[in-house]
């Protein structure tokens, strides 16, 4: 590189060789043109060389630069770096990669890509250039081989690398150590089984606290059957003494007269036609004791319920019932939905839904001087909307956006856990295929809209 005196010098050849403007003036004069043109041409070209020289240091140092920040870029990057040949040859390999294995630079450049995996990659890694040809990208899982011998297990993704005139040149594969990957996996893992077991325990224990407050209201639904049955078997009983008396008397052989006499006194007659009524009402009794016992096993135990022919309104008559009966509050209800509907649902779900909307609407209804509760359905094509609207005083508007969020609730401490609402929610949307909305009511209170997939139509 010229240094600055030379630049600050002439560049001018004419004048470093000493040729005077009137040496000049004379050539000139004598037509001897052709010497000055040299001359002046080779100061051109002179020129020409200087500025290219101030150029290619300019381009020099700036490649240098760039190198430079390329070098350190890849020592500095975490994952490992390999870069080959089309033919699969190391070219270019970074720390990362150096420190996995634990062989030197200059003991991996030009040697080949299959010598740093395990012998069951080998086929796969003898792919990677014919895939890069082909413009497939590869992404695998594979294992390194370091200086001990051991596999290193590793995520590897296989890219093209491109010329400065954009041909197909090589590949470069990049790659992260599995191990940390795989730690976190697991960690991520137990993390999520965690918190599928405390979801599920929360679910339990909203569901039992629900339930404790329907005892009362279920022990009454309990308490009419079970009440009948046993009137009935008392009456029973007192016929058995009865029927007893007069078989003994047919048995001793006793005269007309007396059997007459007998069957009016015990009245025979009147029990027989007594037998079957009480007998039909037993039965009836016990079969409703039995399906209570069976919706409350299938409200309370956390399995998972297959889909079936749902009456729905019986559902909704169901856990009005319950929910009532439980209620300290006396609220008049007023309903609009047909006699029958099937759907093709989960019971229990919908039953858990209701319930905690229910009781949500009693809950507000607390201190209203004459409460109210609404039930209204409304069929379209694809969808029934059943409409549970209370008189109470609403939700603000903050807050309403946030009522279906997990332990979010406006009750007194200690009044309730903030999770009936969401878990009704998520029932609503994953487990019943349909979803769960609230409004502001235009005549004060707040709508809660169950919205399910229809099925048959009403009958």
């Amino acid at each position: 590189m010229m240094n600055s005196e030379t630049q600050s010098s002439s560049t001018r050849l004419t004048d470093q060789a000493g040729i005077s403007a009137e040496l000049q003036q004379q050539a000139s004069q004598a037509e001897d043109h052709a010497w000055i043109e040299v001359i002046q041409r080779m100061d051109e070209i002179y020129a020409d060389l200087v500025h290219y020289q101030v150029e290619l240091e300019e381009k020099n140092s700036a490649l240098e630069d760039a190198q430079s920040f390329i070098q350190s870029v890849v020592s500095a990057m975490t994952e490992i770096l390999i870069v080959c040949d089309i033919n699969g040859k190391i070219q270019q390999v970074n720390q990362a990669l150096i420190d996995t294995i634990g062989l030197q630079k200059e003991q991996l450049i030009h040697q080949p890509l299959s010598s740093l995996f395990s012998e069951q990659y080998l086929p796969m890694v003898a792919e990677f250039p014919e895939h890069i040809r082909s413009g497939t990208l590869i992404d695998c899982e594979v294992d390194l081989v370091n200086t001990d011998q051991q596999p290193v297990p590793l995520a590897v993704n296989c890219n093209a690398r491109f010329d400065h005139n954009n041909k197909l040149c090589g590949l470069v594969i990049t790659g992260k150590p599995l191990g940390e990957l795989r730690k976190a996996y697991q960690s991520l893992q137990i993390a999520h089984e965690e918190l599928k077991t405390a979801q599920q325990q929360l679910i339990q224990s909203e569901k039992m606290a629900s339930l404790g407050r329907l005892v009362a209201g279920v022990a009454h639904e309990l308490n009419n059957p079970i009440s009948f049955l046993y009137a009935n078997m008392f009456a029973l009983k007192g016929y058995q003494s009865n029927f007893t008396t007069y078989i003994d008397a047919i048995h001793a052989d006793a005269d007309t007269d007396t059997r007459k006499r007998l069957r009016k006194e015990l009245r025979i007659d009147k029990m027989m036609a007594d037998i079957s009524p009480l007998i039909a009402g037993s039965m009836e009794g016990a079969e409703r004791v039995s399906q209570i016992v069976a919706n409350l096993s299938q409200y309370s135990t956390p399995q998972d319920q297959s889909i079936q022919s749902v009456d729905l309104i019986q559902v909704i008559i169901r856990a009005i019932s319950w929910v009532l009966q439980a209620s300290p509050v006396k609220v008049k209800v007023i309903h609009d939905y047909p006699d029958k509907l099937i759907i093709n649902n989960n019971e229990g779900h919908i039953h858990q839904i209701l319930i905690n909307l229910l009781q949500n609407a009693l809950d507000a209804l607390q201190q209203i001087d004459k409460p109210l509760l609404t039930i209204r359905l409304i069929q379209q094509q694809k969808f029934v909307h059943i409409h549970i609207i209370d008189n109470g005083y609403g939700i603000s508007d903050k807050d309403l956006p946030r009522v279906f969020d997990p332990f979010f609730t406006t009750k007194a401490v200690g009044a309730g856990t903030g999770l009936g609402l969401s878990i009704s929610y998520g029932l609503a949307t994953k487990q019943c295929m349909g979803n769960l909305r609230v409004e502001q009511h235009t005549d004060g209170g707040a709508e809660f809209i169950l919205s399910l997939p229809s099925g048959e139509q009403p009958i």
